[in-house]
């Protein structure tokens, strides 16, 4: 099996030859980011799989603010647009962990780590995101982490 990339690049592809507009579009603007995230810094280079699914996740997630600002605007068209896109990209991220899955995890972490208290928040969370990886957005992770820490 190929790359990260190469999927997406294929994908493309068959999606232009069958004419789906959105999803071209959404491959499109994905490996754009992609290569523009390899050409940034001082010299180019091939990114991992890992770090594509990093810039994956960072577009779904502008794909998910653009939606709520739109909704909230009253632009509803151009909601669902982004929503769809976000869907499109979703399909290429790792499964997202269940609240229980997550809450099981961080409590495993916490314990294996000896974090406990506020104060230990920064390094927690450090322990946590690297076992996590991209299965849950941050702000799920920080939720969860604040919360058992607190208690």
């Amino acid at each position: 099996m190929g790359t990260l990339k190469d999927r997406l690049n294929d994908d493309m592809r068959a999606a232009m030859k069958a004419r789906e507009q959105t999803t071209t579009a959404a491959l499109r603007m994905a490996l754009t980011a992609v290569r523009n995230a390899e050409v940034s810094g001082k010299a180019a280079r091939d990114l991992s799989d890992e770090e594509v699914l990093s810039v994956l996740t960072r577009e779904v997630k502008k794909r998910q603010e653009a939606a709520e600002v739109y909704a909230r605007a009253g632009r509803d068209e151009l909601a669902a647009k982004e929503r769809a896109e976000q869907e499109v990209l979703a399909r290429y991220l790792p499964a997202q962990l269940s609240d229980e899955e997550l809450a099981d995890l961080v409590a495993r972490e916490l314990a294996a780590g000896g974090f406990s208290g506020q104060s230990a928040m920064g390094p927690a969370m450090k322990a946590v995101q690297a076992v996590v990886a991209g299965r849950a957005s941050g702000g799920r992770v920080a939720a969860e982490v604040r919360r058992q820490l607190a208690a």
